[in-house]
């Protein structure tokens, strides 16, 4: 039998006919991913398969190094053919890993290879890849039309231009690719050069000269709109907790003031500074009625050598063992008693915190909207098998997992649109499995139901982007 079959992950008839019946056609709304604007605009065409499937993968650098690779064959000056060929040898050794499965997965569904990918079979699948990539189906207009992506939300700085999103709003590109506003450099406070900097790339897209602290406030709203314009509907934080050391302006401005004007803040006045800004982007994302996504609990650059030589985002983050809970229910709290709490999906990180983050939700539901604060799929380091099953069995024991948004790509890469058919095929796999075991009604069109809502219509009516 081929590993990648008509029924892999799928363990009995059940799981089957709830994934072919309600989940295997179901089309893609990519509500959060790294795709690169430029690439989207320019409809980019790829050379061969280590630009679509390798360049910038710190998933497969971090098992090549743990295979023993030299770092010149990740992120170093060797030539393309070496590196893929130095990943083919590592390949053998990720059994058991998620990217054994992901890498066979996607290279049957873009490529139609079945062969397994070893030392020996590389040269083969790198010509019939790259034979597939001279086609126009394998743009990466072509890719988001093959996978049936009827949006793409990419993740963007206040201090871009969004040229590249303008151009693609005329481009008659049928999916329709939005972006999404992460002001994480607003908080870079304690590193004034690093803050600096960011607030004059910041005035200077908004025409703004940011003098005073009301000046920056001014020129995030302004940019708060433009994206609003251009069909932004989310934001986006990556942090390691929530900051919830609360100050009132005068005290904001204060630190604001003193970081402008080259002084050193200290830790706790970041903090404070952090915490205020933090609530004036939830007050901005409620008033124009998004979502806000807080991505919890990376433990990022730890080892400082390899950060020095390569910067941030090469592989060498971790989960974190943070503590969460009271900063983040303060947070969520205080946008609360401000009547300022908008759409918000929790992201956890470290698995220990599934339910701590599964049972805040309760905490914050109202009638607006079914489902208004959600538990995020499975992210990063739990972006595999076991962490979806996890978060899938939390959100379902201290929540309801029929109002779940479903799965995302969160990647930087067109190769990763299979990671929502391994999500479907997962859960299919679980219901079924509950279904045959008596846990569940035999009810096809209940449970696969909710499983069809689940892959897209739950998202398409929670993020509200004008799909039809």
């Amino acid at each position: 039998m081929l590993f990648i079959h008509d029924d892999f992950l799928l363990s009995c008839e059940e799981s089957v006919t709830l994934y072919e019946q309600y989940a295997a056609d179901e089309p893609i709304l990519d509500y959060h991913c790294h795709l690169p604007p430029a690439d989207l605009a320019s409809n980019k065409r790829f050379g061969n398969l280590y630009d679509i499937w390798l360049e910038g993968d710190h998933y497969k650098w971090r098992a090549m190094r743990s295979n023993g690779v030299a770092e010149r064959f990740c992120t170093g000056d060797m030539e393309p053919f070496e590196k893929f060929m130095a990943w083919a040898k590592t390949v053998p050794y990720t059994l058991r890993n998620p990217l054994y499965h992901w890498s066979h997965l996607e290279l049957k569904r873009y490529f139609d290879i079945d062969e397994l990918l070893d030392e020996k079979s590389a040269k083969r699948i790198w010509d019939q890849a790259n034979e597939k990539l001279a086609g126009v189906e394998m743009s990466a207009w072509g890719i988001l039309d093959r996978f049936d992506v009827r949006c793409v939300c990419t993740t963007d700085d206040p201090a871009d231009d969004l040229a590249h999103h303008k151009t693609l709003a005329g481009s008659g590109l049928k999916t329709k690719v939005y972006p999404t506003f992460r002001p994480d450099k607003a908080l870079t406070v304690c590193d004034g050069k690093a803050f600096n900097d960011w607030v004059d790339r910041l005035g200077e897209v908004a025409d703004i000269d940011i003098v005073a602290f009301d000046d920056l406030l001014n020129a995030i709203d302004m940019r708060h709109a433009v994206f609003h314009e251009l069909g932004c509907r989310l934001s986006d934080h990556g942090l390691e907790v929530c900051f919830a050391n609360f100050c009132d302006k005068s005290e904001a401005r204060q630190i604001f003031n003193k970081a402008r004007s080259g002084g050193s803040v200290t830790a706790e006045e970041g903090d404070r500074f952090c915490s205020y800004m933090m609530l004036y982007f939830g007050q901005l994302d409620a008033k124009r009625g998004w979502t806000k996504q807080l991505h919890l609990g990376a433990m990022r650059n730890n080892n400082s050598r390899a950060f020095g030589q390569l910067g941030a985002d090469t592989g060498f983050d971790s989960i974190g063992d943070f503590s969460q809970a009271k900063k983040l229910s303060m947070y969520l709290d205080r946008l609360n008693l401000e009547g300022a709490l908008p759409k918000t999906i929790l992201y956890n990180l470290n698995p220990s915190d599934n339910y701590v983050f599964a049972s805040m939700l309760g905490n914050f539901q109202d009638s607006s909207m079914a489902g208004k604060i959600q538990l995020g799929s499975g992210w990063w380091f739990l972006d595999q098998r076991q962490g979806m099953t996890w978060q899938i069995d939390a959100l379902s024991n201290l929540g309801l997992l029929s109002r779940f948004v479903g799965m995302l790509t969160d990647s930087r890469s067109f190769m990763s649109y299979p990671r929502h058919e391994y999500f479907r095929r997962l859960l299919c796999d679980m219901l079924g499995k509950d279904m045959r075991a008596g846990k569940l009604p035999i009810d096809m069109e209940l449970v696969g139901g909710m499983i069809r809502n689940i892959c897209f219509n739950n998202a398409k009516q929670y993020f509200e982007l004008g799909l039809d």
